[in-house]
């Protein structure tokens, strides 16, 4: 008889094995929500860690920014120059000027705080300092708008009501103000692992410089060509100046440009990317230990 009826060799034989089929790869749809939700989780955690309690931090935030306008406001009236001001509400046009100033320097803060390729955080594989930057910075907005949200709220029911004239380019230069910032944050966040100590100094010199060259104290148009030029390569005076432009019925800005604050930003960010990349490379957990 054969041995496959007598149960000989031939029927102790092993199966051959099933063949797996590969695992699919993941689709770029997939992708990109996996990493939403990663900027998202790492928003979230960027907004709490600025404060135990959500609801102080905000306070203090708004808190921060009636200051700055308390302060601005007595200045101008003391000086006597609220009258070379737009034509319009006076504190509404402090307000172009002090949120977009405030928006600008908190990405840039931000995004020079955020997490960088030697930190332990890149340990974990989802995460990379380009989400960390973009959540540093997102985080930074939100806390901005929502500040802004309650201040204009509070003056609009306890003071006079506030006329926008056209909200929706006045919110796209908050934005970009925004934008210009964090690209101006990746710039000094490319180069912090190998100057940490200069780009603190640096961000925090451009910041105060801001205080100034940002021309949230002053029209534009009522500048001579002589000191327009110390505020011409400004980002932040181009916003805000059109901001207000888009806000006040009766301003028309002349010497401002968003698409040259929004192309300076587009290639600032491209440089910093480029720089970050490079640094991300060469980065070493050890580059800090003898610091």
């Amino acid at each position: 008889m054969p041995d496959g009826a007598t149960g000989g060799p031939a029927a102790q034989m092993p199966a051959p094995p099933i063949p797996r089929r590969p695992l699919p790869r993941p689709s770029a749809w997939r992708g990109a929500l996996v990493l939403m939700g990663l900027i998202y989780h790492s928003t979230v955690r960027n907004v709490r860690k600025s404060h135990r309690n959500a609801v102080a931090g905000l306070l203090i935030n708004v808190l921060q920014t009636v200051i700055f306008l308390a302060a601005f406001f007595f200045m101008f009236t003391l000086l006597g120059v609220r009258g070379s001001a737009i034509r319009g509400d006076f504190l509404l046009y402090l307000m172009t000027g002090i949120f977009l100033f405030m928006v600008h320097t908190k990405a840039v803060a931000a995004v020079v705080k955020a997490e960088g390729p030697t930190s332990p955080m890149m340990q974990h594989a989802p995460l990379t300092t380009a989400v960390t930057m973009a959540s540093s910075a997102l985080a930074a907005l939100y806390l901005q708008i929502l500040s802004a949200g309650i201040i204009l709220f509070a003056y609009h029911v306890a003071w006079t009501p506030v006329t926008i004239d056209q909200p929706l380019g006045a919110l796209a230069m908050l934005l970009l103000a925004w934008f210009s910032g964090a690209a101006v944050g990746v710039c000094f966040a490319a180069l912090k692992p190998w100057f940490p100590e200069a780009v603190q100094i640096g961000a925090s010199v451009y910041s105060r410089a801001n205080m100034v060259a940002s021309g949230k104290m002053f029209v534009a148009n009522t500048l001579p060509g002589s000191l327009l030029v110390f505020f011409d390569w400004n980002p932040l005076f181009h916003t805000i100046d059109q901001a207000r432009g888009y806000v006040f019925l009766n301003y028309a800005p002349r010497f401002s440009s968003w698409e040259y604050a929004l192309w300076l930003s587009l290639i600032l960010l491209v440089i910093g990317l480029l720089g970050e990349s490079y640094t991300r490379r060469h980065a070493s957990l050890s580059w800090g230990m003898g610091r």
